[in-house]
């Protein structure tokens, strides 16, 4: 698609008055509705503009205005400028302006970066909030001036910050912070079934440690010969008594 003329209502009062193109060809390089182009003819329509002549701007050629007079349906076609501009250097983008009223409020919003985003960098910061890595250090070790009065307020509400450019910075932070890959360790939940599951009965080890002790095995108690033996104990005291 054609770039239109540079001044296109100007333009198309001049074709309108020194040619007889139809108003759909007007319209079309004009870049404006037919209905317009009708205003313009009728003097509803930008009254009052003077026409600018797009030959003599170098937009149109004579020839190509005399070929869309004889053919309707040709689209006119803008001129190949003889004159090649340079292209326009782009402008590095400075540090953020911060209104005077807004500056105060640097810190607070330091302090909500710094606390609710640690994973900005310093620079990322700078850019966000408009400040200097000295303060952001001061704010990080609480050794700012107004460290006492300092509250974390997000940087966005403050006005400081637009929430697309604080999106895009946490995003590209978490980008370029490492991933942790979590090892796989093989400890994991037995199942209900496994873990309430009787003990197994004991096998006979053919080849068992013969170094390790075997468990000592108690005899059976037997009550009768207990007291038995409490009754002649009680009756050797009474004697010594005697």
């Amino acid at each position: 698609m054609s770039p239109g003329p540079l001044m296109p209502k100007a333009t198309a009062v001049w074709l309108v008055e020194n040619t007889s193109l139809s108003f759909e060809q007007i319209a079309d390089f004009c870049k404006l509705h037919p209905l317009e182009v009708k205003g313009i003819a009728d003097g509803e329509v930008a009254a009052g503009i003077k026409g600018l002549d797009p030959i003599t701007s170098g937009q149109l050629t004579r020839e190509e205005i005399e070929l869309a007079q004889a053919d309707s349906a040709h689209h006119l076609r803008m001129a190949e400028s003889r004159v090649k501009l340079p292209e326009p250097k782009r402008i590095k983008k400075g540090p953020r302006y911060t209104p005077v009223s807004r500056r105060h409020d640097r810190p607070n919003a330091i302090l909500w970066l710094v606390r609710n985003h640690p994973e900005l960098k310093d620079a990322q910061i700078m850019r966000l909030v408009g400040t200097t890595k000295t303060t952001i250090q001061q704010v990080r070790e609480r050794t700012h001036w107004n460290s006492p009065s300092l509250a974390p307020m997000d940087p966005v509400t403050l006005g400081l910050s637009s929430q697309i450019d604080l999106d895009f910075e946490v995003q590209r932070a978490a980008k370029d912070r490492p991933q942790v890959e979590v090892a796989e360790t093989g400890g994991t939940l037995m199942p209900a079934e496994v873990s309430t599951a009787p003990a197994p009965a004991p096998r006979d080890e053919p080849f068992a440690d013969m170094s390790r002790p075997k468990p000592v095995q108690e005899d059976a108690i037997d009550v009768n010969s207990v007291f038995a033996k409490l009754k002649q104990l009680k009756r050797a005291d009474d004697e010594d008594d005697d």
